[in-house]
């Protein structure tokens, strides 16, 4: 029932900013899910929040644009959030990352611009596999570090996707490969 709602937000909302041409990319673990469908679609996790990245200058749209389904615009610690009016916990809506912005208080880590996205086959904008494995790996926290396992174990991160990364990431991901058990032993990535 949670994943049916998360689903149908994740769609409401998606629907909404491009009816109204509003640039996003749907990040977090929707956009996991999205990727990990690509090989398998019995392996996706459910989440219980949708996360859009959308560029400072398009969030005014972006509240209009969700006004308009429905939605209402907030922020909770200068997040901007979308919430449902019918359940405004923030814990349950759509939790905004600003492109080009910090994301991390802690590391100060800018998200990625919106040029790295694509179309999902569900029609709504994803964050780019690249974009999304440098997000998770920044991030670090235990959801995070799940996530990047189940890309690794679909394949998903080549050894080009690693070349290209920056060394204390690629120790990060090296070290999450590590402690995966694999049947015939880890993937070569270097």
């Amino acid at each position: 029932m949670a994943e049916d709602r998360v689903e149908r937000l994740l769609l409401r909302v998606t629907q909404a900013l491009d009816a109204a041409n509003v640039p996003y990319a749907v990040i977090g673990g929707n956009a996991v899910a999205t990727w990990v469908a690509t090989v398998d679609d019995g392996l996706v996790r459910t989440t219980k929040d949708v996360d859009l990245m959308i560029r400072r200058g398009d969030l005014d749209a972006a509240g209009a644009a969700v006004r308009a389904a429905g939605l209402v615009p907030d922020s909770v610690d200068d997040i901007p959030i979308f919430l449902d009016p019918v359940d405004p916990r923030p814990s349950r809506g759509v939790q905004i990352v600003v492109a080009l912005e910090s994301i991390d208080r802690v590391e100060k880590h800018d998200a990625p611009d919106l040029v790295q996205r694509v179309r999902s086959d569900r029609g709504y904008w994803v964050i780019d596999l690249t974009s999304l494995i440098i997000m998770k790996l920044q991030a670090n926290r235990l959801h995070d570090k799940a996530h990047v396992g189940d890309l690794l174990q679909l394949g998903l991160i080549t050894p080009a996707i690693v070349r290209d990364l920056p060394a204390e990431l690629k120790t990060r991901l090296l070290k999450i490969r590590d402690e995966i058990e694999w049947p015939d032993g880890p993937p070569a990535l270097e």
